[in-house]
């Protein structure tokens, strides 16, 4: 098996993931945005809740349409690039993939339309339920994609056949409720209710620094402050969960994103800065927190955390027991049914470990006839390159807390300065429209490249799972899919912008009317909309 094949495969579903990933975000949280403005608006009965609500809705069904077109080539990539992952693993795999596309996406195309062309043919309340099941279908379709990915990073519910030489599903439940992929869930949502927050907050500040739909922009920036104070808190915490979690089923990728080359004593200090060597192993000008690793990590003060070169000894172990397993293998499937039982319980003993021999099918076809430096290799094969996990992960939490202190400094000034904002503060608010993508692809490139070397980890080494094609074949569909993408995202950055210049819909008879009702009110807000006028 050529090398060429496993990195260019991997670079293509990493550049289809990471384009698909521009648009997901937005609509989870995008959707619950909606789905607030148009509860208030069913509840105060106000024709620029009705109009907020309609302008964001239709930036919400740009980005779903293109979201939904990135998608779907994402799921046809696992038959035509990583074949033989799909055949090890697709009872379990394929499962979650199914019922993402037959109930939540099937509950989104239902009722996506009724949101958008249902406004005069339906009653509000009912509309209501509408736009909230739209919100909860796009929620639940991360949920099912989730599952499947946090399944690929703790492998749990499932068996080896050494029959069928493929894993089986044992328990459903067991993948369903994953502690993994339950805490993915909420961090990715919770990452795309910042984003969404992020985006409603600089197109409003935008707005509001040209003078423009005054009156949407500081509502709109009162929902986002609001509601993207709540989940970037959220991010934060959830994302300390998934480290919890990752202490007890990724040791490596733990100890790769810290740069922790050896154990330290508990608890293990966190590493704000350095320069990770990996030749060297060691970390250079590190800074430390003393004692924040060791309870990020594990919770306590007294548990240690486990340093890459220990866990390389512990793969080497790991390797050795795993040869053992796959000899045993060997020898049950040449019996078949006549195996002997001395051989199946040999297999039993060391079968957790035969992922790890398969490591050394990147350097022989039998792993049995390795050689100690090969081991040794396939073994060190278990680290990832530490310095961009290093970095990214860096990178991502420094952008995480400036999310809270952006939103807070516009919680405050909305709940306590009636909307008045410099305009240093608002212009920050639209240059900071694209953090959260960024930091969102960041935390996806933590997560999928500090899980190498595995497909799944333990489980499945990437090196295994690729079809057998050309490199010819996968780089001309690789610059295919670049190129194909990047047309959709440029014409989805030209309909978004176009929308965002041209600015809401007015309900010209709607408002004529509720403004013939309020009078009095609507002098005193406009007086307040005065007031509220960006600040110099």
């Amino acid at each position: 098996m050529e090398f060429g094949i496993v990195e260019l495969s991997r670079l293509q579903f990493a550049m289809t993931a990471m384009y698909h990933f521009l648009f997901v975000p937005l609509t989870l949280g995008l959707s619950i945005l909606v789905a607030i403005m148009e509860t208030v608006y069913v509840m105060t009965n106000r024709p620029i809740w009705r109009q907020m609500t309609k302008f964001w809705a239709t930036l919400f069904g740009i980005n779903f349409v293109l979201g939904v077109a990135t998608g779907i080539t994402m799921e046809f990539q696992f038959g035509m690039n990583w074949s033989y992952y799909s055949h090890y693993v697709g009872d379990i795999f394929g499962a979650p993939l199914a019922i993402e596309g037959l109930m939540p996406f099937f509950l989104e195309a239902t009722f996506v339309g009724l949101m958008f062309f249902g406004w005069d043919k339906m009653s509000k309340v009912a509309h209501l339920v509408v736009t909230w099941l739209v919100a909860i279908g796009s929620n639940f379709s991360a949920l099912w994609i989730l599952i499947a990915n946090g399944w690929m990073q703790n492998p749990v519910g499932a068996e080896f056949n050494p029959m069928t030489m493929r894993m089986e599903m044992s328990d459903f439940f067991e993948v369903l409720f994953n502690d993994v992929a339950q805490a993915k869930f909420v961090h990715t949502v919770s990452a795309g209710y910042v984003t969404a927050s992020v985006f409603v907050l600089g197109v409003s500040a935008w707005y509001m620094l040209r003078a423009r739909h005054t009156e949407l922009a500081r509502r709109s920036i009162t929902v986002a402050a609001v509601f993207g104070l709540a989940s970037a808190f959220s991010v934060v915490l959830l994302g300390d969960e998934s480290g919890y979690s990752a202490t007890h089923s990724q040791k490596m990728k733990l100890a790769a994103i810290e740069g922790m080359w050896h154990t330290e004593p508990a608890p293990a200090p966190f590493t704000v800065f350095g320069f990770p060597d990996q030749q060297a192993r060691e970390t250079h000008y590190a800074i430390h927190l003393p004692f924040m690793m060791g309870l990020i990590g594990t919770r306590s003060l007294t548990t240690e955390i486990p340093g890459i070169a220990d866990l390389v000894a512990s793969a080497e172990t790991r390797i050795r027991s795993g040869l053992i397993a796959y000899d045993a293998l060997m020898h049950v499937r040449e019996a078949r049914d006549a195996a002997d039982p001395a051989v199946l319980a040999t297999f039993e003993q060391h079968s957790a470990d035969l992922g790890f021999a398969f490591l050394l099918r990147k350097y022989v076809d039998d792993p049995r006839t390795a050689t100690e430096d090969q081991i040794k290799a396939a073994a060190n094969d278990t680290v990832p390159t530490v310095w961009p996990l290093f970095w990214a992960f860096r990178f991502m939490v420094g952008l995480g807390f400036g999310f809270i202190a952006t939103m807070a400094y516009f919680f405050w000034r909305a709940s306590f300065r009636q909307m008045v904002c410099p305009r240093w503060a608002l212009h920050l608010a639209v240059w900071m429209i694209p953090a959260p993508w960024i930091a969102a692809e960041m935390g996806w490139f933590v997560a999928e490249f500090g899980r190498q070397p595995w497909t799944v980890d333990g489980i499945l080494p990437t090196a295994m799972s690729v079809s057998e094609l050309s490199v010819t074949e996968v780089a001309l569909t690789l610059a295919g899919f670049v190129t194909f993408y990047s047309v959709l995202f440029i014409i989805e950055m030209g309909l978004m912008l176009n929308y965002i210049r041209k600015g809401p819909f007015q309900d010209v008879d709607e408002t004529e009317a509720w403004n013939a009702r309020h009078k009095d009110r609507l002098a005193g807000r406009r007086n307040a909309d005065a007031i509220a006028t960006p600040a110099e």
